[in-house]
């Protein structure tokens, strides 16, 4: 096994920084938005088509089909574009200025369609107002007072321009008649559209608030995380001195004849020695852990080695009754041997002892170029509270101070990787917790031009 020093990679300011995979961000309400968007068009394509065949054969008037099939065209290829746009460009974001694009397009073609078709004497001109009121969920700032402005202006324009229709009898009462029917048809339109996009909308945007909010979150508890374990850190450093000192003194005692002479003050001595040796290798892992310790280095080894040592040196200093341990079967795989990794293995392993003293299973394998570590046991279970905030400090069953931070931490560490943890309980009882890394994160690019 080549071993030589690498820089530790799970924490920021190191020479190498292994992200996690771009996350949905606050784009996905546009995409929905716009998805909204591309149903309302076809929604509306399908009721001008039967709107059209109805008044030119239901009612016998003449229309100007082929204009007014030209602008329905356009709105299917529009559409048409608009769908590819949300399913092929999805890393694009959706703007302001896209959006109100697309809805001016649309009173561009309403308009043309009532110019077509009695203008402002069309009872449906009324359906401005659903795109005013869509416009001002989408749209933002000035926005929303262009569209304001184009509709009015179309309103206006359509007051004194307009191809204006013809009935088969000419007669007033008819098209007063006709009016009315379209009226109460355009009421229904506008009230069913907006009672059912407004709120879908609404759901979007609140959707938004909600992963906006995760994030904040997040973001705090990763900063309390640094925080931690700056204070961690430090309070390490600080001890280091005192804990050499009282070493290098205990040392000098033991080989005084006064102690030598003396069976049991030298037995005193012993176990404090023991006791500051074990104090040393709690703070060196306190540094480890924030990627400090000094002379510390990283080794290459393979997936299999690596979780071979990992789960025999937690049996080593563990009391289990039974470890039940399946190594993966192609675990050749070069990665870095990081003891911040080990520790993340022993902390779920842990807390599966803690749960299931008689038995801990560990599970390991490599499926898609992911390394995948599964830790089970026969203890009582999660709890559905736990498991719907699961990754959360101090979510615990435990009622003990700091209770909770173990996972917490195994989440913050596996999700720098680019890794994800998932836990359940198992059929029969007991639980089970998998941590999946990508093997990109945990292995060494230039091993083999080294």
């Amino acid at each position: 096994m080549q071993v030589k020093p690498l820089p530790t990679f799970l924490f920021p300011g190191r020479e190498r920084e292994v992200r996690p995979p771009p996350q949905p961000g606050d784009d996905a309400s546009g995409q929905q938005n716009l998805t909204q968007l591309i149903q309302l068009r076809w929604i509306a394509l399908l009721g001008q088509l039967i709107t059209i065949a109805v008044v030119w054969y239901g009612f016998g008037i003449e229309l100007q089909l082929g204009a007014m099939g030209t602008v329905l065209f356009g709105q299917l290829v529009l559409n048409l574009a608009t769908i590819y746009r949300v399913r092929m460009l999805t890393a694009m974001p959706v703007g302001n200025t896209e959006l109100l694009a697309g809805l001016l397009f649309d009173v561009a073609a309403l308009t043309a369609l009532l110019y077509f078709s009695g203008g402002v004497t069309n009872p449906f001109i009324f359906l401005y107002p659903l795109q005013v009121t869509l416009g001002a969920v989408l749209l933002e700032g000035r926005a929303q007072w262009v569209l304001v402005a184009t509709t009015s202006l179309c309103f206006a324009g359509l007051t004194r321009w307009y191809v204006p229709l013809s009935l088969p009898n000419g007669d007033i009462g008819e098209l007063f008649e006709l009016h009315n029917v379209g009226l109460f048809v355009c009421f229904l339109l506008d009230a069913a559209l907006l009672a059912v996009f407004v709120s879908r909308i609404n759901r979007n945007f609140r959707s938004r608030d909600q992963r906006l909010a995760a994030m904040r979150q997040r973001a705090a508890e990763e900063d309390n995380i640094v925080r931690m374990g700056l204070l961690a850190s430090g309070a390490a450093h600080e001890l280091g001195t005192p804990m050499a000192t009282m070493a290098v003194i205990l040392g000098d005692w033991r080989r005084m004849a006064v102690f030598q002479n003396d069976p049991e003050l030298l037995q005193e001595i012993t176990d404090m020695q023991d006791e500051v040796q074990r104090c040393k290798t709690i703070v060196n892992s306190i540094l480890r852990s924030a990627g400090e310790a000094p002379g510390e280095a990283s080794a290459i080894t393979s997936v299999r080695q690596f979780l071979d040592e990992t789960v025999e040196e937690w049996r080593n200093s563990r009391s289990v009754e039974w470890l039940d341990y399946t190594p993966p079967v192609r675990g050749g795989q070069t990665i870095v041997s990081d003891a911040v990794l080990r520790q993340v293995i022993h902390n779920i392993m842990d807390n599966a002892l803690e749960a299931s003293p008689q038995w801990v299973g560990v599970v390991g394998w490599i499926s898609d170029k992911r390394l995948h570590v599964l830790v089970r046991d026969r203890g009582p279970g999660f709890t559905t509270e736990i498991l719907d905030h699961l990754g959360t400090p101090y979510n615990s069953s435990k009622r003990t101070a700091g209770s909770g931070l173990g996972l917490f931490l195994v989440f913050n560490v596996v999700r720098k990787l680019g890794g994800r943890v998932t836990a359940e309980n198992r059929i029969g009882g007991g639980a089970e917790v998998t941590v999946e890394l990508p093997l990109a994160a945990i292995s060494v690019p230039d091993h083999d031009a080294a």
